[in-house]
Parts: structure tokens; sequence; C-alpha cells
């Protein structure tokens, strides 16, 4: 039985054996290098890699970007920094980091410049993914750093490179960063170069532990106290790199985590869920609802069930019904964080416009109370008998339609009683001092 575990095992370290292919080591070395430095045919692939690459994003072609990342040399000055690391060659390390920056603000500048004269300003779905890392892209990065690294390493190396350059995605992150500066939105500027130095870290920590794993021989013989401070900063560089991406992956699971509760727990016939997102300071779901009400029961039902969906530290908050003009109010506010200026000059003239109306319907009822106090005197003059007026403007609605019309109504107290003629002449005076189409007189004793 011993035996045949000791056979089973030495079958596994066949099969799974990453030294049985590799390549002279020294030959994988000048492939790095060559691939690390950026002039000449060198750098104009670059520029052109970058300029296809925009232009995919700017029209949310797939193809194109996938294309341009075919293209793309940006890989080889990072396999290059993590391979300096792994062999602890000074030379090699800073080549590569020299070439990665020059590379990188290059791609940057192409971007910028083709975001600052294309006509197309909208930012499409391609560039939006490209803005909101998570650990995700850690393992994508990572995996595919450590394919394409074993595929350096060996003699048959097949299509890796060409997948691993697609995978990885570094490319497109440069051209969103250039998009970011060319808008003027920061936000997009730090999300694509977050995604691209986590690709850059990742990689370079793949290369790394692979030189480890095939046992590469070291081009400079250290001490074993620098070769733990090396790996400390590593480690350091490494934590701190997914810190972020691992607050955003906790983002997307909490909303994935809410949607599905919604799906489940919370769609009726005849409601309509508007809007759902998560305060997480303090700590509430709050859902949109229109149409037909969800009743109390069911609400505190679908509290319970919360903790199912890994949402037990966060309180059900349900807007709807008379609540409606809140809820608009909220998605506007919500949407305010990406309104474009034009949007918000769009809203400001909008909201200018409405208190116009306001301020105008305000004068309907103010001007006659005023209009009261100006009449009484001429009134006094014209009509003795008069002792009060009052006018106002008011709607009558009929009883037996939803129609209605708008007229002056004046109320006027006499000690004595007017006929027809003056009742007519009085009617009309006060019709022309009010400049009003309509009015009706009512006349107390």
């Amino acid at each position: 039985m011993k035996h045949q575990d000791l056979s089973f095992f030495k079958m596994l370290k066949k099969y799974f054996n990453i030294n049985a292919d590799k390549e002279d080591e020294q030959t994988t070395i000048e492939n790095v290098e060559s691939s690390i430095s950026f002039h000449g045919a060198q750098l104009w692939i670059l520029i052109f890699a970058i300029f296809i690459a925009s232009l995919g994003l700017n029209i949310n072609s797939t193809a194109v970007i996938i294309g341009a990342m075919l293209i793309s040399p940006l890989m080889g000055p990072i396999i290059g920094i993590g391979l300096a690391v792994g062999i602890y060659d000074i030379g090699l390390l800073k080549r590569s980091a020299i070439n990665y920056l020059i590379a990188t603000v290059i791609s940057v500048l192409t971007a910028t410049i083709y975001f600052l004269i294309t006509p197309l300003n909208e930012a499409q779905s391609e560039l939006l993914a490209r803005t909101s890392p998570s650990l995700y892209d850690v393992l994508i990065a990572l995996l595919g750093g450590a394919a394409g690294f074993i595929a350096l390493t060996t003699k048959g190396k097949g299509n890796v490179i060409p997948g691993v350059a697609i995978a990885t995605a570094l490319m497109p992150p440069l051209c969103t960063a250039g998009y970011g500066i060319a808008v003027g939105n920061l936000s997009y500027f730090f999300g694509a170069f977050y995604l691209f130095f986590i690709n850059t870290v990742f990689i370079c920590l793949a290369t790394f532990v692979g030189t480890r794993m095939i046992k590469f021989r070291q081009t400079t013989i250290i001490d074993a106290e620098k070769i733990v401070k090396v790996k400390r900063f590593i480690t350091a560089v490494v934590v701190l790199t997914m810190l972020p991406a691992a607050y955003m992956t906790m983002i997307i699971i909490t909303k994935n985590n809410l949607r599905s509760f919604v799906r489940e727990e919370l769609t009726f016939k005849g409601t309509h869920i508007l809007s759902q997102n998560i305060n997480e300071h303090d700590k509430m779901l709050n859902i949109v609802a229109l149409g037909k009400i969800i009743s109390h029961d069911t609400i505190k039902k679908a509290s319970k069930k919360l903790s199912e969906y890994q949402l037990a530290d966060y309180k059900l908050n349900i807007i709807q019904g008379d609540q409606s003009d809140s809820l608009l109010l909220m998605s506007k506010e919500l949407s305010t964080v990406t309104m474009s200026r034009e949007a918000n000059d769009k809203k400001m003239i909008e909201q200018s416009q409405q208190i116009h109306e306001l301020e105008k319907q305000l004068e309907t009822y103010t001007r006659y109370e005023s209009l009261s106090s100006e009449v009484s005197g001429e009134m006094k003059q014209l009509f003795p008998s008069v002792s009060q007026i009052s006018i106002s403007n008011i709607k009558e609605f009929e009883t037996d339609s939803a129609n209605h019309k708008r007229y002056i109504v004046a109320i006027i107290n006499s000690k004595l009683r007017f006929n027809s003629s003056n009742r007519q002449r009085l009617q009309l005076w006060l019709k022309e001092r009010c400049k009003a189409d309509s009015l009706r007189l009512i006349i107390t004793p």
C-alpha cells in the first residue's frame, strides 16, 4: 500500500513538474531584456496600440480593444521588474523600472491627446468597467502573470503570451486614465490607474514567485538579512495594493446580495422597484418602490430574511406611496454624484423657472389685497353707501365634471340697497378698475 502511494505521488510529480520543459535560464533572461526597452519601432508600436485601444473604448468595441492588447508591448518591463527582483539583478531592475515609467507616461499622454481631440466624449461601458477594480482583478493579474512567466521560461510557449496580454488588460486602464485627464474627471483617472497598478504589482509578484519555484540562479549574492528585507517590502506593497480592492469587492458583493434580496423578497405584481442603494454610513438599505403599496407585514417579513442574504447588519427602508416626492428628491441627490456640469446647470435653470412661476402665482393673490385698499378710497367718493370692500381671485370647480374657471370676486358691504342700474354701473367700474375679464359682484347689507 505504501509503495502504491509513493508511485502515485511520483506520477503526480512527473505531471506537475514545472522544470520538465524549462528553457535555458540565460535565454529566458535575454528574451525578457529584449522586450523591456522602448525606443524606435517598439515605441511607435506602443503609441499605435494606445490609439487603437482608445478608439475601441471610445466606440465601445470589445474586438478593437482586444486587438490593441495583442499589439501592446507593455508586458515586457513589468515581467522584467519581477524577474530582476527574483534573481537580484539590480541593473535589470533599473532598466525595467525606467522603461516601465517611460511606457506608462507615453501611454497616458497619447490617450489624453486622443480623448482631447475626439468629438465623442461620453464614457461608454467598456471605459467605465476600468474605473472600479476589485479583488477579482487582483486574481486575474496574479494568475495571468504566473501563466505568462511560465510560458516565457518553457520551450513550447504556444499562444499563452497573447492570451495573458488579453486577460490582464494593461492597455485599457491607461487609456481610461488618459480619458479621465482629458475630461477633468479625477475619479476616472485614479480608478483606472489603480487598476493598472494592481496589474503591475501582481504580475511582478507572480514573476518573482515563479523565479523562486523554478529556482533561477541569483545574479548577485546577497546575505539572508537583505533577502528578508526584500520579502517584507514585497509583502507590504502587495497588502497595501490589495486593501482598496478588498473594500471595493465587499461593496460589489453587498450590492449583488441586495439585488438578489429585492428580486426574491420584494418583487410583486403591480409594484415596480425604481431604485435600490446602500447607505454605508447609516447601515441602511434604501429601496424606492412605485405602484402597488408593499404592506407593513410584508416589509417586516422581508426584514427578517436579510440575514439569509448576508445583509443582517443593515436596516430595510422602503420609500413608497406618499413618500414619492421624497423618493424623487433622493434619486436626484444620488445622481448628482455623477451629474455633468451641463446637467447641474440645466437643473438650476429649471429650479429658477419654478421659483418664477411660484412668484407669479403668489402675486395673483397678494395683488388683490393691496388693490382692495386702493379701491376703497375711490369707492367712498363714487358710492358713499359702501362701507366695506373685499377683492380676491378664486377658482370655481363644476361638481359634475373636472372643469374649472378662474375669476375675480368683489364682496361689497353697503348701508343702502343697490338698484339694478347702480349695481351694473358698480360692477362695470370694478371690472375696469381691476382689469379683470370676468368679475362677480356680491353686495351684502
